[in-house]
């Protein structure tokens, strides 16, 4: 899938990530340490959510991940994003990353939209003069003027998407990651995130999408990988991949 001369964006090598998860539950610090004194082990089960997973993104691509619920396309984003660590292999990364992960992620919400975007872009590492001289655009984009002063616990799940799309795009990222918080706005605001996005690439930013709309992936992205119960299943040319995968999802 990668082309000679073609520089990488994000090489995943061997990735396999391990949970541990509890199969006694145990509420509180006290009834651990009765178990303790006791000599009761809290028994651990170790669940694997991804397994030798490999492939390469070359910079400036559309690359997708597909697969059913519980299959690790959002464990393998968070593993990109440095949110996990993989239990072995290893993930390397060329430029910078915006990522939509996770709706309301780095939201305040018991503070307003306006001060969830300089809180945004604080941890971002913008000072305040340079939110400020952005601030319109975020406004314009999200099209959240009139709810500016109104605390984000109060908005809906689109209202949310559309600041956190407007933030996250507000500087060209190398790369940029969305994990199907389109799929909560409405068509006018998924067609702005569409134009948006398409801008991006065409200034060479890498997207890496995770969706369960079969024609937004056909849409947008050129490659994929189909990831089942944690596992590699195929990688190729984003229509073969998902015609493959509609095939068998049901597996």
């Amino acid at each position: 899938m990668v082309s000679v001369n073609k520089e990488i964006a994000v090489r995943v090598t061997d990735v396999t990530v391990r949970f541990n998860l509890a199969s006694e539950k145990v509420e509180t610090i006290k009834e651990y340490t009765v178990r303790l004194l006791k000599r009761k082990k809290v028994k651990i089960d170790e669940f694997y959510a991804l397994k030798d997973i490999s492939f390469e993104i070359e910079k400036g691509d559309s690359f997708a991940l597909v697969g059913t619920n519980g299959s690790g396309k959002s464990t393998m984003l968070k593993v990109i994003c440095g949110i996990y660590r993989p239990y072995q292999g290893r993930v390397e990364v060329e430029g910078s990353i915006a990522p939509m992960i996770e709706l309301g992620a780095g939201f305040d919400t018991e503070l307003t939209a306006r001060e969830n975007i300089y809180l945004n872009g604080c941890v971002l590492g913008y000072n305040r003069a340079f939110m400020e001289e952005r601030f319109q655009q975020i406004l314009d984009f999200s099209e959240l003027w009139d709810f500016v002063d109104v605390p984000v616990k109060n908005f809906s799940s689109g209202m949310q998407a559309r600041l956190g799309f407007a933030i996250a795009t507000l500087v060209k990222p190398d790369i940029l990651i969305v994990d199907e918080i389109l799929a909560v706005g409405d068509a006018h605001f998924q067609e702005k995130c569409k134009r948006k996005m398409e801008e991006l690439q065409s200034g060479g930013t890498t997207l890496i999408l995770v969706s369960h709309d079969i024609s937004q992936v056909l849409r947008t992205c050129h490659h994929a990988a189909w990831i089942h119960k944690g596992k590699l299943m195929e990688l190729g040319e984003a229509e073969e991949v998902c015609k493959i995968y509609m095939e068998n999802k049901d597996l």
